[in-house]
């Protein structure tokens, strides 16, 4: 069997130009109105087209961007149905994940999820950008933890799509701190070796967080 060389560089331009759009929208550099047009951002980033297009492909693949009728794309703005959606996914996900820390009551990781707690909450810059890289730094720790590839593909898929910039900016327009809170009380909940208590004690955490994400939403508008 003959197989020809592969040839790398263009997936990882690809992977590279989907990281920069992601990282542009969550920081606000990419606003609702703005329109992406693979011409233009292949000129600024002065690489090919081809890199560019499966880039675009990818982020309206994951829900991240749509296509505008006006050519190229557009950020997706998410219906509060498609909010209530997606954190029942997050509870789903990170409540097994709460289950298998608990079965497992393994000391270690329960300091190590204190360490990154005390760390993440100590914000010394609160601006949008720095509540929501600490909040979702925090969850995705849990997964990290419970050591399930899946769970924390599904988990990035998840906060990529709807829990991204867009949704966290809202809170803004209430209290920023109410985004991060109660969570030392998940890892108590985990300690106890319940998993019971404690996937019912992050779920009870992320109804609250859809709750403030629907009041922020709705002041938005």
């Amino acid at each position: 069997m003959q197989l020809k060389k592969i040839k790398t560089d263009r997936p990882r331009l690809a992977d590279e130009v989907y990281q920069q759009i992601l990282t542009a929208i969550r920081a606000g550099d990419i606003k609702d109105e703005d329109r992406l047009v693979q011409e233009r951002l292949a000129a600024d980033l002065q690489i090919s087209r081809t890199p560019i297009r499966e880039a675009l492909l990818r982020l309206e693949q994951d829900g991240i961007l749509d296509s505008s009728p006006r050519g190229g794309f557009i950020i997706h703005r998410i219906s509060d149905q498609e909010v209530k959606e997606l954190y029942q996914a997050r509870a789903a996900i990170e409540g097994q994940a709460a289950r298998i820390l608990a079965v497992e009551n393994n000391k270690d990781k329960l300091a190590s999820l204190r360490a990154t707690i005390e760390r993440e909450e100590n914000i010394s810059s609160p601006t949008i950008e720095a509540y929501f890289e600490a909040n979702r730094s925090i969850h995705r720790t849990f997964i990290v933890q419970c050591e399930n590839r899946y769970l924390l593909e599904m988990f990035d898929n998840i906060w990529n799509r709807g829990v991204g910039y867009y949704l966290f900016a809202a809170i803004e327009k209430l209290d920023l701190s109410k985004s991060l809170g109660d969570h030392m009380s998940l890892v108590d909940s985990i300690a106890s070796a319940d998993p019971t208590v404690a996937m019912d004690s992050v779920v009870a955490h992320i109804t609250d967080g859809f709750d403030l994400q629907l009041e922020a939403l709705a002041k938005r508008q």
